[in-house]
C-alpha cells in the first residue's frame, strides 16, 4: 500500500500555551516550535527524530485538525493522490509553503464522507535530533509504525470504510459493535480498526459524530513504567480521567486514558500488538473493549 503510517496530526488550540504545557509537561513531549521556525501561531512537539508530530495551529475553537499519512516515497504519494482522484474524491495540491511549514518535499489534502480532515505527504524534512523529553521520556514506539492511532468519528461509516480500505488500502484488524446504554432500541455503532503497516491499527472509525472531531488519538511509550509515570504526572497537573488503566482485548496495548485540551482523549499505553504477517492474520469481532480494566464511566462523571 502506498499510505505507510501516521506521521503527524494537526489539533486547532483557542490557547497554546495549555497545549505546550499538556503536551511536554503531561505527555512528556518536547517543544520544538524554534527549530521548526514557528510562529506566534504554532506549536511543534516532537516525539522522536522527525521534527515533529503533532503540530497545534491557533484557532477560534479547540478541536482537533487533521492526520497526516506518511507514504515512502513521490511514487507512493503519485499512487495515493491518483486513486484519491479516480474515486471522486476531491485533493488538493498543498502550496510550496505549507510544505515548508509541515516540513514535507510534497503534500495533499482530502476530507473523507464523514467528514474528517486527511494529508497524505512524502520526503519528510529533518535533523533527525532525537527526543529531549522535559519530564524524562525515554522513548515513544514510532519508527516504521508511526506515531499512534487515531479513532476518528464516521457517521457516513460505509462509504469512510470503503474510501480507505478499497482505495487507499488499508487493512482490517478488528471489528466492534456498542451500545452505551443497556435499551435494546438503541442503535449499534459500530468500531472499525484498520491497519498499513505491523501496528495492530493505526486508524479506527467510530459509527458516530463527535463534537470534538476526534475520539481519542494513542501514543506510546516504550514501558509500563512509563505509562505509570505519566498517569502521575495527568493527577499532578489535575487531568481530568476518561478510562482507567487496561489492557485492550484487540492490541493488547496497556493504558489509561485521559482529556486533552482540544475536547478529544489521549490514550497513553504502552506494549501494543504487532503483526508481521497479516496474510495469516484472523480478523475478529471482539465483544468486550479490555482483558481487564478501562473503566470508561469515569469520563462521565
Amino acid at each position: 500500500m502506498a499510505i505507510k503510517s501516521l506521521g503527524y496530526i494537526g489539533i486547532n488550540s483557542t490557547n497554546l500555551d495549555q497545549w505546550r504545557e499538556y503536551g511536554c509537561q503531561v505527555m512528556g513531549l518536547e517543544d520544538a516550535s524554534v527549530s521548526n521556525g514557528a510562529s506566534d501561531n504554532s506549536l511543534y512537539l516532537k516525539m522522536d527524530e522527525h521534527p515533529y508530530r503533532i503540530t497545534v495551529q491557533l484557532a477560534d475553537s479547540d478541536s482537533f485538525g487533521f492526520c497526516g499519512w506518511e507514504t515512502n516515497n513521490q511514487q507512493g504519494f503519485d499512487e495515493a493522490f491518483s486513486s484519491l482522484q479516480a474515486a471522486g474524491i476531491e485533493v488538493e495540491m498543498g502550496s510550496s509553503e505549507l510544505a515548508a511549514a509541515r516540513k514535507v518535499h510534497q503534500l495533499a489534502s482530502f476530507s473523507d464522507p464523514s467528514g474528517n480532515k486527511h494529508e497524505i505527504y512524502w520526503g519528510m524534512i529533518s535533523d533527525f535530533k532525537r527526543l529531549v523529553s522535559p519530564v524524562g521520556v525515554r522513548k515513544f514506539v514510532t519508527g516504521q509504525i508511526g506515531m499512534g492511532h487515531a479513532v476518528l468519528p464516521a457517521p457516513n461509516f460505509d462509504a469512510t470504510i470503503e474510501l480507505f480500505t478499497t482505495v487507499l488500502g488499508f487493512g482490517l484488524s478488528d471489528m466492534m459493535e456498542l451500545r452505551f446504554t443497556p435499551d435494546p432500541n438503541e442503535p449499534i455503532k459500530r468500531l472499525w480498526f484498520m491497519h498499513c503497516n505491523s501496528r495492530h491499527h493505526s486508524l479506527a472509525f467510530f459509527e458516530m459524530p463527535h463534537p470534538a472531531g476526534c475520539i481519542h488519538i494513542m501514543t506510546e511509550v516504550d514501558s509500563v513504567d512509563e505509562v505509570g509515570r505519566g498517569n502521575d504526572r495527568r493527577i499532578a497537573h489535575n487531568i481530568g480521567l476518561s478510562g482507567t488503566l487496561g489492557r485492550h482485548a484487540n492490541d493488547h496495548m496497556l493504558s489509561f486514558y485521559m482529556k486533552s485540551p482540544g475536547g478529544f482523549d489521549i490514550e497513553y499505553g504502552a506494549e501494543g500488538r504487532t503483526v508481521e504477517d497479516w496474510a495469516g492474520y484472523e480478523v475478529f469481532e471482539s465483544t468486550v473493549a479490555s482483558f481487564w480494566g478501562h473503566d470508561f464511566s469515569v469520563g462521565q462523571k
